[in-house]
């Protein structure tokens, strides 16, 4: 029985879907105005385990991950670069969806933008019933504003109160809004910006309704699961509530689920500190697979600290899943939930998504496989640790590491292996230790069998 943490209630709850066997969930994707960074990964690829586990749980899943592909980084950074805002995010867009295949991350069912026809439209009609509801009020400089204080239940995702709130605010406020605390819904146009008409005159939507609407539109008024980073409980999750609870008088998501930050040096990682790394410079050293497990051998709710060391732990723990299965030819199975190893996984995962217990479960498989050299064995370790995306390649293709490295080749340990072995054959000791020697000087380890030699990249 799958238990998830709920922010919204603060504790584990037995997971109860609103349709029985069918799972509605939305993840609040990326704003598209630059490469994606670790950060960024650490969410979509701990949402992309949630939605795999509940699959494979049996259930049916509608996943809708947005994409913000209007906002005001986007704009300034599109006239910094001379372009329009289309092909700026058309590539960031292009150059996400790569960055995500490479780590492995499956594609949502729906993948709505901000900027979508349909998606605008619904924010005009969410809009209109929170103005009728008197939670809403166009102001005289064109905006429309969501009223904070008229709606009874703000600040009960993110435990803030309007008092603590109002403590907090700053010095010269928007003299347009009634309440400083109250927040956009819908932008009045400025001069070289985009804009659509609407019935306040020509603008362009706020942040927090743009989720409300493409959610609404896709999953419905009330849906199971509603996730993403931390950093988004409040405000953009506590808004998105007031607008959509607002609007429809009753309940939004069920669960919230919020995954932890990665920090660099105990600081968040993000782009406004300027200490993130992107996905792809790190792919330039690094095997997708490897960041890919680093991301998620640390619980999806607790803060991952990244640093070269942990890269490197990770690379050297997925190295040693991939070793069981060099000599065990194992495929993909049925997996029987009643047997030990296979259901202290289940129930792991099914412990709000445990996966570093999971992940101990399959290296308590490696040991059992490395004595047996069972291929029953190695399969069901292949076929658990294919639920998180892990194990899926030929492992000598993983262990030689491919062509992209700084050091030999491919082809040029090939060509000395084979040197080696005319050496051995024709009695050249000498020989055939100084090329053992030059390879492991290039961090190449080689293992000799009966089968013959086979290498990988230390």
């Amino acid at each position: 029985m799958l238990s998830l943490y709920n922010t919204l209630t603060r504790q584990k709850e037995v997971f109860k879907p609103i349709t029985p066997g069918h799972v509605k969930m939305y993840v609040c994707g990326i704003t598209v105005y630059d490469y994606c960074h670790l950060g960024h990964a650490r969410m979509l690829t701990a949402f992309d385990m949630v939605q795999r586990w509940l699959r494979t749980s049996g259930l049916n899943v509608t996943y809708v991950r947005n994409i913000t592909d209007i906002d005001d980084k986007i704009i300034k950074r599109a006239a910094e670069n001379g372009e329009s805002i289309d092909v700026l995010t058309g590539r960031f867009i292009d150059a996400m969806h790569e960055d995500l295949g490479l780590l492995g991350v499956q594609a949502p069912d729906f993948e709505p933008r901000a900027t979508d026809a349909e998606s605008i439209h619904g924010m005009f009609s969410l809009i209109q019933k929170l103005i009728e509801k008197g939670l809403a009020y166009s102001a005289d400089n064109g905006d429309v504003y969501y009223s904070v204080h008229a709606f009874d239940g703000y600040g009960k995702l993110s435990g803030k109160s309007l008092d603590d709130l109002r403590a907090g605010e700053r010095v010269g406020v928007d003299p347009h809004k009634r309440d400083p605390l109250d927040f956009v819904l819908w932008k009045a146009a400025k001069p070289g910006e985009p804009s659509w008409e609407s019935p306040w005159g020509p603008g362009r939507p706020g942040w927090h309704i743009e989720c409300s609407a493409m959610s609404e539109r896709l999953l419905g008024t009330n849906f199971d699961i509603h996730g993403g980073g931390q950093d988004l409980q409040f405000p953009h999750h506590e808004n998105e509530i007031a607008q959509s609870e607002g609007a429809h008088g009753h309940g939004y998501a069920n669960y919230w689920m919020h995954n932890g930050f990665l920090n660099v040096d105990n600081e968040k990682m993000s782009k406004s500190l300027g200490n993130f790394f992107t996905i792809r410079d790190v792919l330039k050293e690094y095997d997708p697979e490897v960041v890919r497990f680093l991301l998620l051998r640390t619980h999806y709710r607790s803060p991952l600290n990244y640093s070269q060391v942990h890269l490197d732990d990770a690379k050297g723990a997925l190295t040693r899943l991939y070793t069981a299965l060099k000599h065990v030819p194992a495929t993909t199975c049925e997996i029987d939930w009643h047997n030990p190893y296979a259901k202290r996984f289940q129930d792991a995962m099914n412990d709000d998504l445990a996966t570093p217990e999971a992940i101990s479960v399959l290296f308590e498989l490696v040991g059992e496989v490395n004595r047996s050299q069972s291929v029953q064995e190695a399969s069901l370790l292949k076929t658990l640790a294919g639920i998180l995306g892990f194990l899926q390649r030929d492992p000598q293709a993983f262990l030689q590491g491919g062509d992209s490295h700084d050091g030999l080749s491919n082809e040029q340990i090939d060509s000395l292996i084979a040197q080696r072995l005319a050496a051995r054959q024709n009695k050249n000791w000498a020989e055939s230790d100084r090329i053992r020697d030059e390879l492991k000087a290039a961090d190449i380890v080689l293992e000799d069998s009966a089968q013959g030699t086979t290498w990988r990249r230390a």
